[in-house]
């Protein structure tokens, strides 16, 4: 029997409000709206007016279950936001019992990272395996983690941060902390190595195809100097060098302490994985313990643009 799954995709730029007919590991997507996020009125405004949202997709059907993908820091088992970076105000926002109050139906709230491991894992790259990484490899990096079967969290949902482990003394900052994976292994970080690296190149007397006079460091993106790399520019294949290297210490870590039959990795390695693998594999066969890493499969997301969805519904099947 299919379960009509209700679910909503919190976060700082926009939010969306899907449903779902899931059956096993099928899922058929029904109706979606999406809105801009407001910050001119309070929280709870905000999640009324989602609630007006999923009561017009639903057309009268009741969900079965509710789930809600949002952004850290989080209370998974009370369901409340507390505070996201990306989401000024919303402290303290108990938005499970205000969903679970107005259907009279469960709602389960997950940090975006975790409901989309659990999304890859139901629905994706991670399908049949018992212990899986999911990293998300995006404007930051954070991983979710399923093992033995089930997501692990943690004790207070702060499990998977790797994004804060320290790579190098020195290196991009990402995470509050230079030289840390997410430093280097993430769209931001990417584009702090290409522009040191332009620099560096300029002064030997090369020309980076996707550096002009006068850029700052933000005017350069991740996906500027992957084009340039794949039409040869040697600075920008140096840039994804110098990622796929820390990439694959990262990964060597997760590898040894988790012992994961998969890694699913979304994203940037998701579009760019001919720039990186090589790098990353030539790393963890040095620092990796070979058993471990025998065993263990690295492979792009497969959900692609469409896993903010996936997640949201995926949460409520926890």
């Amino acid at each position: 029997m299919e379960d009509l799954i209700l679910g909503f995709d919190i976060g700082g730029t926009k939010c969306a409000v899907m449903t779902a007919e899931v059956q096993g590991e099928n899922i058929e997507f029904l109706k979606k709206e999406k809105c801009a996020t407001r910050f001119d009125i309070s929280p709870e405004e905000m999640i009324e007016s989602l609630i007006k949202s999923a009561e017009n997709i639903l057309g009268g059907e009741k969900p079965e279950k509710i789930g809600i993908s949002c952004g850290g820091p989080l209370d998974s088992r009370k369901g409340v936001i507390l505070g996201p970076p990306n989401l000024p105000g919303w402290n303290e926002v108990h938005i499970s019992e205000q969903l679970s109050r107005h259907f009279g139906v469960p709602a389960l709230l997950q940090n975006d990272a975790n409901a989309c491991a659990v999304a890859e894992w139901k629905f994706g790259a991670g399908r049949g395996a018992d212990n899986m990484v999911f990293l998300t490899f995006g404007t930051g990096l954070g991983a979710g983690l399923i093992l033995n079967g089930k997501l692990y969290t943690g004790t207070n949902d702060n499990a998977g941060e790797a994004g804060h482990i320290r790579l190098e003394r020195f290196g991009p900052v990402g995470y509050g902390k230079a030289g840390s994976f997410e430093g280097f292994c993430s769209g931001g970080g990417i584009a702090k190595l290409g522009y040191s690296m332009a620099l560096e190149a300029l002064q030997s007397g090369r020309q980076p195809a996707y550096f002009k006079k006068d850029m700052s460091e933000k005017d350069i993106t991740a996906k500027a100097i992957a084009e340039a790399a794949n039409a040869g520019d040697e600075t920008a294949i140096n840039v994804y060098k110098v990622c796929g290297e820390h990439l694959g210490a990262g990964l060597s870590v997760l590898i040894d302490i988790l012992n994961p039959e998969k890694i699913v990795i979304g994203s940037v390695f998701a579009r760019s994985e001919q720039l990186l693998r090589k790098y990353a594999e030539e790393v963890i066969a040095k620092e990796a313990l070979p058993q471990a890493a025998g065993c263990c499969k690295i492979v792009p997301a497969e959900l692609g643009e469409k896993i903010g969805d996936y997640a949201a519904i995926a949460t409520a099947l926890l």
